[in-house]
């Protein structure tokens, strides 16, 4: 059920593990005190994906997530996270090993030239393995569509918010190691919305589809589309006329990231 409301709503990218810069990120904007415990009330706060690889503490940052979680609820807040292929990765090395179809390498090689981290899928348990499984893969908040990869197979994967989520849930439920194979490829592509030809029509398309008047994603640092250093990125990249916003800050490439809060529309919803 949705109700009106005008709670804040902060956004926060792709975080690949760098638990010292997301525990910076969250002090300096007042969601978290001197003890990592949430301090935002009712505040919203909203994770893109991509909590693992590439940087040196994932399995801490999803305790922090998973706590936070908890903890916001307890607050009359929320902390929410889309899933990453990031996650989706490491589940399908842990749960797939050395196994391969065929199509390419096998998914534990395959997580690991993504810059799996052997710490990461060591230090899984089943609470972070359930967890995971369970993130929805878009949402619909406060008018903003927000889906981790700025990427075109979520169009594949349903015309609703509702059946994409469903067609990530069953395929993360069973083990098809060729649909989770094709799936990662599918999940691996990015800039769907970038071309200077179509890019705006298809971004439209997404929203008319899937509701929103904005796309909110991660995925694909803003430093590499702009080709600027990533010290440099302090905010979204907003592009595609107006309706796209991305918020990876580029962590694992050395940036600091930031956490953006949403201007939430009059009359907007949220869920409860």
């Amino acid at each position: 059920m949705q109700t009106p409301s005008s709670r804040p709503i902060f956004i926060i990218g792709d975080v690949h593990g760098h638990l010292k810069k997301l525990v910076k990120l969250l002090q300096d904007a007042q969601l978290i005190d001197a003890e990592h415990s949430w301090k935002a009330g009712t505040a919203t706060l909203w994770f893109m994906g991509d909590f693992v690889d590439r940087g040196p503490d994932g399995i801490a940052v999803l305790d922090l997530v998973m706590r936070l979680q908890t903890e916001a609820a307890a607050a009359g807040g929320s902390v929410a996270s889309l899933l990453g292929n990031h996650e989706m990765l490491l589940l399908a090395a842990y749960r797939f090993g050395r196994r391969s179809t065929g199509l390419g390498s096998n998914f534990l090689t395959r997580w690991k030239q993504n810059g799996g981290n052997r710490k990461d899928i060591a230090g899984l348990t089943l609470r972070h393995l359930d967890w995971m499984a369970h993130l929805p893969a878009m949402a619909l908040v406060d008018d903003y569509l927000f889906m981790h990869a700025d990427a075109p197979f979520y169009i594949k994967c349903g015309r609703t918010i509702d059946e994409v989520n469903a067609a990530f849930n069953k395929l993360l439920s069973r083990s098809d190691a060729l649909a989770w194979e094709e799936m990662l490829e599918d999940f691996a592509r990015r800039g769907a919305f970038i071309n200077t030809t179509n890019g705006e029509e298809f971004a439209r398309r997404f929203l008319s589809v899937f509701g929103g008047r904005q796309l909110v994603h991660g995925h694909n640092p803003i430093s590499s589309m702009l080709s600027c250093p990533p010290g440099k990125v302090d905010s979204p990249w907003i592009y595609a006329g107006g309706q796209c916003v991305n918020v990876d800050g580029g962590m694992f490439l050395g940036g600091s990231g930031f956490v953006h809060q949403l201007h939430a529309p009059v009359g907007s919803t949220v869920p409860t």
